[in-house]
């Protein structure tokens, strides 16, 4: 029998990535959660170089990183229903537009959710720009990857929910139908897939943990 745990957090929205891919190939597995202010023993022998959820442990071996769990978990289960497009060069693209959110899209949102008065003022183009870049991405498309979700919905897929988030704790507007269209039906479509949905954290806490999450992040900057 198949041991199969997932370290990760309540509100992660990069474990969530992992959370959907299981199950949606099916896979059963044990789910551990971390307190990271005093992080486990064993997160911190299974993922000793960054210390960081999330971690798949899949019959003893640790892999790290969302977006490699993600590859992972693809090669590893259930072939019939794919994340990844086989094509060599769709891989490639797709693999390129993931590490875009991560890079670039997701630290530009999370520089302005971080930010206030002019400073945020500034730090809302770059995240406009890099909104309006991923928007082209979805033209002619119902998902990132065509007619049916696959890896790069996964890797974009906090926008569905956590993007909204930060919008209502930090006083920001980013996204908007005249401006993104696609992006917000592609938002809609997303967030209803009952694999999807049901696994939301709750958005209360959501909003509280985040509130208290910019709060720090604002007494940080300010006192440097």
């Amino acid at each position: 029998m198949e041991e199969v745990k997932l370290f990760r957090t309540w509100s992660s929205p990069f474990a969530l990535r992992v959370v959907w891919a299981l199950k949606l190939k099916g896979i059963e597995y044990e789910t551990i959660y971390e307190d990271l202010a005093n992080k486990s023993s064993l997160l911190l022998k299974y993922n000793p170089i960054h210390k960081k959820v999330p971690v798949l442990l899949h019959n003893g071996t640790p892999i790290c990183e969302s977006l490699v769990i993600l590859e992972y978990i693809d090669d590893t289960w259930n072939k019939t229903t794919p994340l990844l497009p086989k094509d060599p060069v769709a891989r490639a693209t797709t693999r390129f537009w993931a590490k875009f959110n991560d890079e670039q899209l997701a630290p530009s949102v999370f520089n302005a959710y971080t930010s206030q008065g002019v400073e945020q003022e500034e730090a809302k183009a770059p995240a406009l720009k890099n909104l309006e870049i991923v928007e082209t991405q979805l033209k002619g498309k119902k998902f990132f990857s065509g007619e049916t979700i696959g890896f790069l919905d996964l890797a974009f897929g906090w926008i569905a929910n956590y993007l909204e988030i930060f919008e209502e704790t930090s006083g920001i507007k980013l996204l908007d139908e005249e401006r993104f269209p696609l992006i917000m039906l592609w938002k809609d479509n997303f967030y209803n897939i009952p694999i999807i949905k049901e696994s939301w954290p709750d958005r209360e806490k959501l909003v509280t943990k985040f509130k208290v999450m910019r709060e720090y992040f604002l007494s940080v900057k300010t006192s440097k």
